[in-house]
């Protein structure tokens, strides 16, 4: 007899066993799983109520999304995402106390080889899931734009401005959207169709990036993501998107392969403009 599947116990493993199965959910299913990846902090606090409601499904579909991927109900499903919760959650000085955990860790540059580790890994994994077709549809996309704007925030924001740089070093007209004065909504709505924009959002994701992308495509404007979940708001909005999932190094995330892929983009793009 073959052995069931081991029962997911953190969230990455979860969120691997969701994105597996997303193909073969029911459509409510299928639903609540795409609601639970874009709000996890949301699953992890509310009642099956009000996380119900919020999600547009009855109570009982909560059950079943449990029951499909192995839990006995929904309490032993949300409690991966509270355990999640907390891990996030742990301040930086409690990282930093997590990584001290063991003598050895902190010796002979270990952290350095631990983050060069995961940078390693995150390499690795987008050196094999990265699309050749939409790759080559997202720069020709890139290539063909009178402005590329840019989209990014916290976390993703590094990416943005270095792409920012490459582009004014290459000479493609580029729109940084960030503004002191608050004037983000007055920028992207210069964008039209001619235009393409290029959005990075990691969850928990941007609210402002997911309102600007969301803005711009309803204006027309291609949209190409950078993100790390099919279920992510960012994807839904865009034209062409990729997904990225940065190891970690005690809980500490680079932006290794997003940095390679962003600059991938940027030359590749610089590269096409000189054949148009």
């Amino acid at each position: 007899m073959n052995a069931e599947p081991q029962l997911p116990r953190d969230f990455e493993t979860l969120r691997a066993r969701i994105l597996e199965k997303r193909e073969e959910l029911p459509k409510r299913i299928a639903q609540i799983a795409a609601f639970s990846l874009d709000n996890p902090d949301e699953i992890a606090f509310g009642t099956a109520a009000s996380i119900a409601a919020s999600a547009g499904v009855q109570p009982s579909t909560l059950i079943r999304f449990a029951q499909h991927l192995g839990f006995d109900g929904f309490t032993s499903l949300q409690a991966v995402f509270r355990e999640r919760l907390r891990e996030r959650n742990s301040s930086y000085e409690e990282r930093l106390k997590a990584l001290r955990g063991g003598a050895e860790q902190t010796k002979g540059g270990a952290i350095l080889r631990g983050f060069i580790d995961a940078a390693s890994r995150s390499l690795e994994t987008i050196s094999r899931s990265l699309d050749d077709d939409s790759f080559e549809r997202a720069v020709a996309r890139l290539a063909r734009a009178e402005t590329v704007y840019l989209l990014a925030r916290r976390r993703a924001y590094p990416i943005a401005s270095y792409m920012a740089y490459a582009l004014g070093k290459l000479k493609i007209p580029y729109q940084l959207v960030e503004s002191a004065s608050g004037l983000e909504p007055e920028m992207v709505s210069f964008a039209t169709p001619r235009d393409a924009v290029i959005a990075v959002s990691f969850s928990p994701y941007a609210a402002a990036t997911i309102d600007n992308a969301r803005q711009l495509s309803e204006q027309g404007v291609p949209v190409i993501a950078i993100t790390d979940s099919s279920f992510s708001p960012l994807a839904q909005a865009a034209t062409e998107w990729f997904e990225v999932a940065e190891a970690d190094c005690a809980g500490f995330r680079s932006l290794s392969a997003t940095m390679a892929l962003a600059m991938a983009l940027t030359v590749a793009v610089a590269e096409r403009r000189q054949e148009i």
